[in-house]
């Protein structure tokens, strides 16, 4: 199904094709809520609203369906930071391998986490390790031709959201480019997926000093290639949130 797939069952890895069937299923099923029959459907929709991810997953160890509301929650986000870091060709396949994975091991999430961002962003980072060298490639060419293809390609979304980034354009790449995979990790999931460093050392299982050792390398690299960062970017962000993102993420 995937060059990722393939490349772990030629590894050795083997796929539970029963499993990952039913959680093809169930993620098929999820954000068909308006083909759902009334008023049932929309009863569902007010519960799972009503209901933190937590309680969705555990809901989910019984009834398998009701994860197709963690799906519809926070699909969008995760799809869209994998596009902005892989392109959009890559980020359809991994955006769907990462609510794969996450149904296939909800049993193992931890309960007391009622947000599942950093689970799920902790999967996608992941999953991003197997294309570590096509993102550096990618970061590489646009520094060259400044010319980024998940703006080129149409999507203003994105164009906007890179916006006040473009005045540092391709010596922002570049210095992305350079930066150790780690420390890229965490300083785009603290710009891009708007998580805080507690939330980033879940999402990366790392310890919270790690992370800031992580961003204060990352920063430093950043500022010599990019330059005074107060020029065009915030004092204390030098890779720009998405746009209309929370500050609640700075430590």
């Amino acid at each position: 199904m995937r060059a990722h797939t393939r490349a772990r069952e030629q590894d050795g890895g083997e796929e539970d094709v029963g499993d990952r069937q039913d959680a093809l299923l169930v993620i098929a099923g999820a954000g068909a809520g308006a083909n759902r029959q009334e008023p049932f459907g929309q009863q569902m929709d007010v519960m799972a609203e009503s209901r933190s991810d937590a309680e969705l997953i555990v809901a989910s160890w019984g009834e398998p369906a009701a994860f197709s509301a963690v799906f519809d929650r926070h699909f969008p986000a995760i799809h869209r930071y994998l596009r902005r870091r892989l392109g959009p060709e890559v980020a359809d396949d991994l955006a769907a391998e990462t609510f794969v994975q996450a149904l296939r091991s909800r049993h193992r999430y931890d309960r007391s986490q009622p947000d599942a961002r950093p689970w799920l962003y902790g999967i996608a980072a992941n999953l991003l390790r197997h294309h570590h060298r096509d993102e550096r490639r990618r970061l590489l060419a646009y520094a060259r031709t400044a010319i980024d293809r998940a703006v080129s390609d149409g999507d203003q979304d994105l164009a906007d959201a890179r916006a006040d980034a473009r005045a540092a354009g391709p010596r922002l790449a570049l210095a992305l480019a350079t930066l150790r995979r780690g420390d890229r990790d965490a300083l785009l999931l603290f710009a891009w997926a708007d998580l805080s460093y507690e939330e980033i050392a879940r999402a990366l299982a790392v310890p919270v000093g790690t992370v800031r050792s992580r961003m204060n390398r990352a920063r430093r690299r950043v500022r010599e290639l990019v330059g005074d960062p107060g020029q065009y970017l915030g004092e204390d962000d030098v890779v720009p949130r998405t746009k209309g993102g929370a500050t609640h993420g700075r430590a």
